[in-house]
Order: C-alpha cells, then sequence, then structure tokens
C-alpha cells in the first residue's frame, strides 16, 4: 500500500507539468530548521529523481532561522517553501498562499482524509474568525509522552509505573541502584513546559487551551494543582538531584544513552536515535526503549489521549512559482520525499499510511505502529502554548517553582500576568 501511495502521488504531480516543461526545470527554494541536514539532503534527491522539470535549493539553518525569514520577507526575498511552526504562522499569513488547492490539486477534493485530524486542526489555528484557509500544510507531527530504559527497568524488577505512588516507588528504586528516576534536563524551558503540559492534560484536559481562549483563568485552581504536582516532582525525588542545572540535550540525551535513566519525557522523535550513523547499543533498532504514558497524578485515573500536534508545516510563499512549490511540497507530505525523511525517522508522518521502508526488528516496528496507529490518531489536544508571550512566562514559572523560588499560585500568577498583556 505505501508504494502504491507514493506512485499514486508522483503521477498526478507528472500530470500537473504541462506539455514540453520538462525541458526548463524551475527552481524551488526552501528554508526552514528542520529536518536536519543530512535528512533534507536525502528529500532533495529523492524528489527531485520522482518530479520531473523541478530543482530544489534547500538551506537548514539550526539556529536563527526566524530571524533570517524575517529579515527575507523585509528585503522582499521570501523562500518559495517556508518551514513553519504552529507559533509562527500567523506572524508570516499575509506573505503565504494559502495551500488547499495545492492539496486538492495532488489528492482530489477529499484530500484532508489523507492527514491526522490533530495536524489540520492546528494548521488554522489562529486564522481570523471566519478564515478557513490553510496557510501552511503540515509535514511532521509528534506526541509528548515519557519513555523508559527496558533493560533498567528489568534490572530493577519494575513494570512501568501508571500512577504517582507507583512513580514515587520507581524513583527509590532507582536511586538505590543508581540510576535516575526521571531524568529531565530542566535548564531548558521547552522540556519543562511539556511535562508540566502533560501534567495538567492529567489533571484537566483541554484546559489549556480553554485558558488560551480566555475562557478560563491561568490561575485557576487546577493549574495550581498541576504546578504542585511539578514541584513535588522534585521534592518526592521522582527527578533527578541537579535537574535544574542540566540541560536536556545534548547532556541529558547523553546520559539516556549510557543508561544510566530509569524514564525520561521526549515525545515520538526519540525513535530517530535508532536511525543516526552510529546509534548505541540501547538505541540499535530502538532495543533498549520503550515508550508509556504519563503516570496518573490525581488518582482518579489518567486520560487515555496523549497531547501532540504538528512538528513542521510547509508554507508556499506568495512570491513562489505556484506549481512548481506544490510539486515539492506534496512530495515531502505523502510522495518519495516524505518517504526519505520518514526513513530517517525524523518524527511522525502527518500523512496517513506513511511508514519506514524498513525496521530492524519486530518490536522496533510495534512502537512505530503504537504512535501511529493508536496514540496519533487519537490526539485531542495540542502540546504547544501558541502564544509566545505565554509560553515563555510558563517556562519562567516552572524554573522559578522548582528552584522554590515562587509558590505554585505565584507561578501562575506570572502566566496570568503575561497573557494580560497579550490583550491590551
Amino acid at each position: 500500500m505505501k508504494k502504491l501511495l507514493v506512485s499514486t502521488t508522483a503521477l498526478m504531480l507528472s500530470a500537473m507539468v504541462p506539455a514540453g516543461a520538462g525541458a526548463q526545470e524551475k527552481t524551488v527554494t526552501y528554508r526552514s530548521w528542520t529536518p536536519v541536514s543530512q535528512t533534507t539532503d536525502k528529500m532533495v534527491k529523492a524528489t527531485e529523481a520522482a518530479v520531473p522539470g523541478v530543482k530544489i535549493d534547500a538551506k537548514i539553518l539550526s539556529s536563527g532561522y526566524y530571524i533570517d525569514l524575517q529579515s527575507r520577507v523585509a528585503a522582499g526575498d521570501m523562500p518559495d517553501l517556508v518551514g513553519l511552526d504552529v507559533t509562527r504562522t500567523q506572524q508570516f499569513r499575509s506573505h503565504l498562499a494559502p495551500a488547499q488547492d495545492c492539496a486538492a490539486s495532488v489528492w482530489g477534493a477529499d484530500w484532508q482524509k489523507k492527514f491526522f485530524p490533530i495536524g489540520l486542526e492546528q494548521a488554522r489555528s489562529g486564522n481570523p474568525k471566519g478564515d478557513q484557509n490553510f496557510y501552511a500544510l503540515p509535514v511532521l507531527t509528534q506526541t509528548v509522552n515519557l519513555w523508559y530504559t527496558v533493560p533498567v527497568l528489568k534490572k530493577l524488577g519494575l513494570q512501568p509505573p501508571s500512577t504517582y505512588d507507583e512513580l514515587k516507588a520507581l524513583a527509590s528504586a532507582a536511586r538505590s541502584a543508581g540510576y535516575a528516576p526521571i531524568l529531565i534536563g530542566a535548564a531548558d524551558g521547552w522540556i519543562n513546559a511539556l511535562v508540566f503540559m502533560q501534567i495538567i492534560h492529567n489533571i484537566a484536559p483541554g484546559l489549556s487551551s480553554q485558558a488560551e481562549a480566555g475562557e478560563v483563568p491561568w490561575t485557576d485552581a487546577r493549574f495550581v494543582e498541576a504546578m504542585q504536582v511539578w514541584k513535588n516532582m522534585f521534592d518526592d525525588g521522582i527527578f533527578q538531584d541537579g535537574a535544574l542545572g542540566l540541560s536536556h540535550y545534548p547532556n541529558a540525551a547523553e546520559i539516556i544513552e549510557s543508561g544510566r535513566a530509569a524514564i525520561f519525557p521526549m515525545g515520538s522523535w526519540w525513535q530517530q536515535q535508532a536511525a543516526t550513523d552510529n546509534p548505541t547499543p540501547l538505541s540499535k533498532n530502538l532495543s533498549g526503549y520503550a515508550p508509556l504514558k504519563f503516570p496518573d497524578v490525581t488518582g482518579k485515573g489518567a486520560p487515555d489521549d496523549l497531547l501532540g500536534g504538528i512538528d513542521l508545516m510547509i508554507g508556499i510563499s506568495k512570491q513562489a512559482d505556484y506549481t512548481a512549490a506544490c510539486k515539492v511540497l506534496t512530495d515531502w507530505i505523502g510522495g518519495a520525499g516524505a518517504q526519505a525523511m520518514i526513513n530517517k525517522l525524523d518524527d511522525l508522518p502527518a500523512f496517513v499510511g506513511l511508514r519506514p521502508e524498513k525496521f530492524g526488528t519486530q518490536s522496533q516496528e510495534e512502537i512505530w505502529d503504537q504512535f501511529t496507529t493508536q496514540w496519533l490518531p487519537n490526539v485531542k489536544y495540542p502540546h504547544q502554548i501558541y502564544s509566545p508571550v505565554v509560553y515563555q512566562a510558563l517556562q519562567d514559572a516552572l524554573a522559578a517553582v522548582a528552584a522554590g523560588d515562587k509558590m505554585p499560585e505565584q507561578g501562575m500568577q506570572m502566566v496570568q500576568q503575561a497573557y494580560d498583556s497579550t490583550k491590551q
């Protein structure tokens, strides 16, 4: 089915090329912070081979991407295709061409059925009321969750924890055996925010989305409860000592791959560790790791669904040759370029049915299927805070509360004040 999907896409794309166009190649420029250059190079090679008449000029900026993009927009030199995360699409919306016509030209009028629902929902988040355009299309998606190190839990004689009490028991056993319980690089605010979002989802699913819409205050008692759980995870020794001084990448990741962590917060993207050039023994074929849902912190049962959403979407510039840009974009979503990307396990596809062409072990394949057939299709709520101002305030509040500089109530007041500042 996978090969049929890819070849059908290529066939539709070729039908878009007018007669005689093969003699004149169109160059399509792409700028983004992701996928990594090695993966993007493979995508370019695959797409140029599959889609006649198109050359791709792709550059990945690992840092300073959005500053560079803003400068290009100001200079009237916007790339044809631009990588975007959910929080940035509206910033550049006036420079982007609606992409739904592109999608329909390749996949037909019911093209939306080709995508996981959460990706389409988030792709239009922030649009003005009544604006149903897609100013970018989802390419990569993800879930956020925990992972455990299989041989460590086996050595401890424990099953993955499903309740807070089990988590505390695991933390005690792990510490006694010389392992980090939950290893977190809490010097990086983004991972703290992802953990907090899982905690509040555990307590009150969808509450953060309500708060962003102004329907409930960020000082709601349930947010304060979640902030208290966050603090308890430090006080109860669930996070390792010195967590606030450790970066999640690269420091925590290196410790995880050395086998010294029982559990760690990452997400579906951790699968890419198996696709590096020289994977560690634990990462090879992903044999040393398995994903798990965040344990129940309320005693009332954790929700079945995970948080997740778009990792990367790509928009078409109004300055671009729309047809040529569309060929590349759709190939990177559901064609040969997309296959090259997914083979590197960079994250989960936004396009239903894509899967790596090979797996090293049955367990690795089962993990992929768990993400793409059980977890991702049922994601209801985003893992992001869409407002950059509120997002930064949440990161600051989490650090302050963890360090004991603020009480949980004060931390959520910081977030509320940031939210209020965006409405003035």
